[in-house]
């Protein structure tokens, strides 16, 4: 079937329609292309499609950089040049704002960019050990499929990450708990590499004796993880160092633990703070919450403005490791742990000038609807869903009385639809 590309979607791929008026969803397509597409699978509402031939190729498609694109499903988008990319993921947002929060913002802030190769300092690899074999896999999942992708390197995890790939899967067949070892996940920070094995049976001597070996010839920290995340213990080396990663600008060191959550790609999030800071502009003396404040990544910076600042957090593991890295950087903050659905004690430590928001994929609509109406004067909004920024807008604007003053994507992912964002309110 022959069809004209209009747009991409929200996972990155093209979108038609077929003759009928019928919508397609055509993998390996952009924008502006005419491509022959071959069917993947029918439903009732909409087709999913593989452009098997360009016949007109759009000015912004270029050659994937990894062999093992379109099967792996860690990319979507690598066929796709930088300033494709980031046009699709603003005009997500901007039809999000749109269609959903039925707002435009005043204005759009420029775009960032940031490295789109050996970016990804956190990655969960699957693994799966094929007994009939006698071979593991270790990696991204297969587009479209629970299966493991058979790949032996990796252009977005940085190189040092991406050569350990060959290695994991030599190591996983020597285990014991090789068919109850599920995945194994990658946190780097500036100085050092941890490797967190989850495994859901103990561990022999052999297997203790196997990763240490590993540990010593490759240099990573490893970690082991028989349960949740909270279980997550150091191994190798046994005495636990911290990673960290800095933001040099506001000269703040922060400490992690390998299974806590922080930004996958740490440049980019050295860019992000910096904008939320001058989009929030913290004064000395004004009194700022930092709401879903995790490790402190945006609250230490503001605090280094001057300001009071309160920082709010669900898990109490991450209000602690919040405290210690304020303590480490010498800067006086609060940090509290808080049910954010539920604002009392939000509004117990208030008022508040300003608030920085950076929630879950969920957003914050119940947080946002009972925000009162004397406080704050200023909100700057740091999201990773725009449908969920959108509808939290909406409520903000409408409901709440703050107009939504600038809006703009951060390509915190490159080679993939997910889409970062920020936005400021002011009332």
């Amino acid at each position: 079937m022959i069809l004209e590309v209009l747009a991409l979607d929200a996972e990155g791929r093209g979108v038609a329609r077929n003759p009928d008026g019928k919508v397609v969803f055509v993998e390996d397509a952009l924008p502006g292309e005419t491509v022959e597409a071959s069917l993947i699978r029918g439903r009732r509402s909409f087709d999913l499609m593989r452009a098997a031939t360009v016949l007109h190729e759009s000015s912004g498609r270029r050659a994937p950089r990894c062999p093992h694109f379109g099967r792996c499903g860690g990319c979507a988008t690598q066929h796709a040049d930088a300033r494709t990319q980031v046009a699709a993921k603003q005009r997500w947002l901007e039809d999000c704002l749109q269609r959903i929060g039925k707002l435009r913002p005043e204005s759009l802030l420029p775009p960032i960019y940031g490295e789109e190769w050996g970016y990804r300092h956190r990655a969960r690899l699957s693994v799966r050990y094929v007994a009939a074999k006698g071979v593991a896999l270790v990696g991204f999942r297969e587009r479209r499929s629970t299966f493991v992708a058979d790949m032996d390197s990796c252009e977005v995890l940085p190189p040092r990450v991406a050569a350990l790939i060959p290695g994991l899967r030599q190591l996983v067949p020597r285990l014991s708990v090789r068919e109850r070892l599920p995945q194994i996940e990658v946190a780097v920070g500036d100085e050092a590499v941890a490797l967190v094995f989850r495994h859901l049976l103990p561990l022999s001597s052999e297997d203790h004796a196997a990763l240490r070996d590993f540990a010593q010839s490759t240099g990573v920290w490893i970690w082991l993880q028989p349960g949740g995340p909270d279980s997550a213990q150091p191994f190798a080396p046994e005495a636990g160092r911290a990673l960290h990663y800095t933001l040099p600008e506001f000269g703040v060191r922060i400490e992690f633990r390998p299974t806590d959550f922080t930004q996958v790609n740490h440049a980019v999030n050295r860019l992000l703070v910096a904008r939320a800071v001058r989009l929030l502009d913290p004064q000395p003396g004004e009194r700022i919450a930092d709401l879903y404040c995790g490790l402190g990544n945006f609250s230490l910076p503001i605090a280094r403005r001057g300001a009071q600042v309160t920082g709010f957090e669900g898990s109490a593991g991450l209000v602690e490791r919040a405290r210690h890295n304020a303590v480490l950087n010498g800067i006086e903050a609060r940090f509290e742990s808080a049910d954010l659905a539920a604002t009392a004690s939000l509004g117990a430590c208030g008022p508040f000038d300003k608030l920085l928001l950076d929630p879950p994929r969920e957003g914050a609509v119940e947080l946002v609807k009972a925000l009162p109406q004397g406080w704050p004067r200023r909100i700057v909004y740091v999201s990773c869903d725009p449908a969920t920024l959108a509808r939290d807008a909406g409520v903000l604007v409408h409901v709440q009385g703050f107009r939504l003053g600038a809006a703009g994507v951060v390509n915190m992912f490159a080679h993939t639809a997910h889409v970062e964002s920020i936005a400021l309110f002011e009332r």
